[in-house]
């Protein structure tokens, strides 16, 4: 009882812990902080780190669902710790190249440690005890975790965070062939996430940067606040960055041939890379083959920032008006508002509603507020942007129906409550 009663009141907007505001936060430029502040979804606590307040972090939680459900087809999950040893990556010489970016400093007995802001040396040394021979081989494991980058940039909301979850994927692998035949799993597994999170990302050749001599590939989706570009044909798919690309703008696509190069401003939200023996050689992560031979085990990572991915889900779907969640990550399905005045039989009715729609499993956040008026709450539902907006009112109860209407129409219909239902189970 005392769980019904929690949940009960958790999705009553009287008892949640929710104020939306409508000036624009004045020291934030990019849109998904502007309205993920002002919904209530998060709040900044200083440059690239925010708080998750409850309705960022149920959209967060859906996100990392998604992630999960995919990632589980591809690996294990397991968790590492976010604290380094300095000698960790002195053995592969990245403790000076990331120092720029990686907090490093002097623990109370004056050794130094850092916080980690990717974890390929650690999962090496992990993997030793794991991996002895070729028939331990290919190996995957993910983590979701938090990370820390000293990002000079942060200045983008989520899309930019020096304080942010990642779920990193490693995987191992005897010869370039099976991780060939890996990788492509990755792309198909990473595609769907994005798909489902409402996004069409394209898969883009990228220069391997600091892990790899051989291409990378970033997942890019087009939007306005991108900070990449990317030369893209719309025809058949064909993307790489700019940096890289030899490719020109306008110019006919060297993949088809018959679509033309688009110059593309993008998000990055996702990336993979395939390391090769750059981390399992300095770690000694080594496995015996067939004929009984030490060899280096070959790598791979796989990158989805959680609050990049919510980030640019708001930056490609909103309006003037505020956010419009794809169904898949909202924090509800349902927005009920409650325009009853005074009048207890509306007052009733509307409580009605909202048990029938929990009794039939309908996640709803029910605007029950006193003393706030109608055009108040249409404009929280609109800024808050849940997928359904369904209002009881003096008008409805007079035909014991409910008015509803999507986030991203004009139009709203009046029907009963159990014609509703049907609807939204489809």
């Amino acid at each position: 009882m005392s769980v019904r009663i929690q949940i009960y009141f958790c999705m009553r907007q009287s008892q949640l812990f929710l104020k939306t505001r409508k000036d624009f936060p004045k020291d934030e430029v990019a849109i998904n902080a502007q309205l993920l502040i002002r919904g209530g979804f998060v709040e900044k606590i200083m440059s690239g780190v925010y708080a998750f307040l409850p309705l960022g972090f149920r959209v967060r939680d859906r996100v990392m669902s998604i992630i999960r459900d995919e990632m589980d087809k591809l690996g294990a999950e397991m968790l590492m710790p976010a604290l380094h040893p300095r000698s960790l990556w002195e053995v592969t010489g990245r403790w000076k190249k990331m120092e720029s970016i990686m907090y490093q400093f002097k623990d109370h007995s004056g050794k130094e440690v850092g916080l980690g802001p990717t974890h390929e040396e650690v999962i090496a040394l992990i993997a030793k005890p794991v991996i002895e021979s070729y028939s331990d081989l290919p190996l995957a494991v993910y983590q979701i975790q938090t990370k820390f980058r000293d990002e000079a940039r942060a200045k983008s909301g989520l899309l930019r965070g020096r304080e942010f979850t990642m779920k990193d994927l490693y995987s191992f692998h005897a010869d370039t062939a099976s991780l060939d035949v890996y990788y492509n799993e990755v792309k198909k597994g990473y595609l769907s996430v994005f798909s489902r999170c409402g996004l069409r990302a394209f898969v883009t050749e990228a220069s391997g940067g600091d892990f790899s001599k051989e291409y990378s590939h970033e997942f890019m989706v087009a939007a306005d606040a991108g900070e990449d570009i990317t030369y893209l044909c719309r025809l058949c798919g064909f993307a790489q960055n700019k940096e890289i690309s030899k490719a020109k703008k306008g110019s006919s696509c060297p993949g088809c041939k018959d679509g033309v190069i688009e110059e593309v401003k993008t998000i990055e939200v996702g990336n993979i890379f395939k390391l090769g023996t750059r981390f399992s050689e300095p770690v000694k992560l080594l496995f015996r083959d067939e004929k009984g031979g030490m060899k280096p085990v070959i790598m791979a990572s796989y990158g989805i920032g959680v609050e990049r991915l919510m980030g640019t889900i708001v930056e490609s779907s909103h309006d003037e008006r505020g956010i419009v969640w794809p169904e898949a990550v909202a924090p509800f399905q349902v927005h009920l508002l409650g325009i009853d005045g005074e009048d207890k039989d509306v007052s009733g009715f509307c409580k009605k509603v909202y048990d029938r729609l929990l009794k039939d499993g309908v996640e709803v956040l029910y605007d029950d507020r006193k003393g706030v008026s109608p055009g108040e709450k249409f404009f929280d539902a609109d800024l808050v942007g849940i997928p359904w907006r369904v209002v009881v009112s003096p008008k409805t109860y007079a035909h014991e129906k409910i008015e509803i209407k999507r986030r991203n129409e004009k139009e709203a219909t009046l029907l009963k409550v159990d014609e509703f239902l049907k609807m939204i189970k489809k």
